[in-house]
């Protein structure tokens, strides 16, 4: 445990708290830009196991924010690289990789193995349906999204919570829309789906439900936005 001395003195966290984290499961949705940097956090923090789901293979136009991802890793699978990069860092966590593209079927045996889902997906049907996977299957999600200097985080807790379709009834899930993105702002949402996650493995203070809580890098502004359960939602109602 000497490894996890600094989380180990902080008052909440202690040795029973860094032995929860030790057996906690933690699934992560993509190992892109939001990715890279909760699965820096949930390594660092000492998870005891770790999920990753990803289809997609690094390229060049990735580096400029998925920084656990290397030069001479392009071309191969991003699943791969992420566990490369946390058995370097931390080989006492148990890594499983799934390099599929998440559907309605084929998530069935696996999220059933992890405490919490987060969301680091970069699209939008993904994340709707991740969303669905994650209220059918009563486990807490961990939202996050971020496109140039801006982003969001909640946490939707099942039969407790506003999901995702209560704040977007109809979204297009087809969108496909290119857009910039800053490392710092993904950096920053991530942290902030990292610090969430924390909370809810060790049942510390208060978390984002019932909050959407968004993000301008440009003028450095947080707000918490107030949100409720859609009583029509045909997903968690």
């Amino acid at each position: 445990m000497e490894r996890y001395n600094r989380n180990i003195i902080i008052e909440k966290i202690g040795e029973k708290g860094q032995e929860t984290l030790s057996h906690s499961k933690v699934l992560v949705c993509g190992c892109g830009g939001l990715g890279s940097t909760v699965i820096a956090n949930l390594s660092s923090m000492g998870i005891g196991k770790i999920g990753l789901i990803d289809d997609d293979v690094i390229e060049i136009t990735n580096l400029n924010r998925q920084y656990i991802h290397k030069f001479d890793d392009i071309g191969k699978n991003k699943v791969d690289s992420a566990k490369e990069w946390i058995n370097d860092f931390n080989p006492d966590i148990e890594v499983r990789t799934y390099k599929i593209r998440l559907n309605i079927e084929n998530y069935k045996n696996i999220v059933q193995d992890y405490d919490l889902i987060i969301d680091c997906f970069d699209t939008y049907d993904s994340k709707f349906l991740l969303n669905e996977i994650a209220i059918n299957n009563k486990k807490p999600l961990i939202h996050g999204a971020v496109t140039e200097f801006y982003g969001q985080v909640t946490v939707v807790i099942p039969e407790e919570t506003p999901c995702l379709n209560c704040i977007i009834p109809e979204p297009d899930r087809a969108a496909k829309i290119t857009k910039g993105v800053m490392s710092p702002a993904v950096s920053s949402i991530a942290s902030v789906q990292s610090m969430e996650t924390l909370k809810l493995l060790l049942k510390i203070d208060t978390s984002l439900k019932n909050i959407l809580l968004t993000y301008n890098g440009l003028t450095t502004e947080y707000k918490k936005l107030k949100i409720t359960k859609n009583s029509k939602c045909p997903v968690c109602t």
